[in-house]
C-alpha cells in the first residue's frame, strides 16, 4: 500500500520541479512536497470513466477539455489532480497548435478522488489553493460513504449524498447533468 509522503525539508519551486520524478508522482503545495498514493480500483473506474464522459460532451463542441494527472503549476505550487478540467480557451498551445506539455495555469475544475490511504484534509487542502488561484470548481468523491463534496469560491463547502441530486459542473458544459447516483453506479462492474 503506497501511502502520500510529506517531505520535512523546505526547498523552492524551482528546486522541486528540477528534482527527478517519483513514482508515484509528487505534489508541491505550501512549500512541502507530497507524493500521491496509487490509485485503486474504486479510484482508477471513477477516474476512467469521469474522463469519457467529460470529454464527450466538452471535446466535440472545443468547450473544454479534461486531463488525467495533469501537473499544474500556478502560484508557488504544483499539483496533479486526478482529473483537470480546462476551458478550451485556456488550453495552453504551442505556435503550431499542438497542446503545451506545460501547464503553467490552475485547472478550472479540479477533481480529486479519494483514495483509502489518503488524507481528506490534505486533498481539501490542495482544492483549496487551486481555489486561491482561479479553479472555479472543485470536487472531492468519497467512494467510501458514496458523497461529493463541492467547493466553489468564496461559498461553504457542500456535500452531496442524495442520488437524485445533480452535481455542479463547469458552466460552459451547459446542460449536462451528472447526479450522484449515476457517479458511483460506475463502481458497479
Amino acid at each position: 500500500m503506497a501511502l502520500s509522503v510529506e517531505s520535512t525539508a523546505t526547498i523552492s519551486l524551482e528546486e522541486f520541479l528540477e528534482l527527478p520524478e517519483t513514482k508515484p508522482p509528487s505534489e508541491y503545495i505550501d512549500g512541502k512536497i507530497y507524493q500521491k498514493p496509487m490509485g485503486q480500483g474504486e479510484h482508477s473506474i471513477l477516474q476512467g470513466r469521469l474522463l469519457p464522459a467529460i470529454n464527450q460532451v466538452a471535446e466535440p463542441q472545443k468547450l473544454a477539455l479534461a486531463l488525467p494527472e495533469l501537473r499544474c503549476i500556478f502560484g508557488d505550487g504544483a499539483v496533479l489532480p486526478d482529473i483537470a478540467v480546462l476551458e478550451w480557451s485556456r488550453i495552453p498551445r504551442k505556435a503550431n497548435g499542438r497542446i503545451e506539455n506545460r501547464f503553467n495555469l490552475a485547472p478550472d475544475w479540479t477533481i480529486e478522488i479519494l483514495s483509502p490511504e489518503q488524507s481528506a484534509s490534505r486533498v481539501i487542502q490542495k482544492i483549496v489553493f487551486c481555489l486561491n488561484h482561479g479553479t472555479k470548481l472543485g470536487w472531492l468523491v468519497d467512494t467510501e460513504d458514496e458523497s461529493v463534496m463541492i467547493f466553489q469560491p468564496n461559498q461553504t463547502p457542500e456535500v452531496k449524498y442524495n442520488d437524485d441530486e445533480i452535481l455542479p459542473v463547469l458552466n460552459v458544459l451547459g446542460d449536462w447533468q451528472l447526479s450522484v447516483a449515476d457517479l458511483f453506479s460506475w463502481l458497479v462492474v
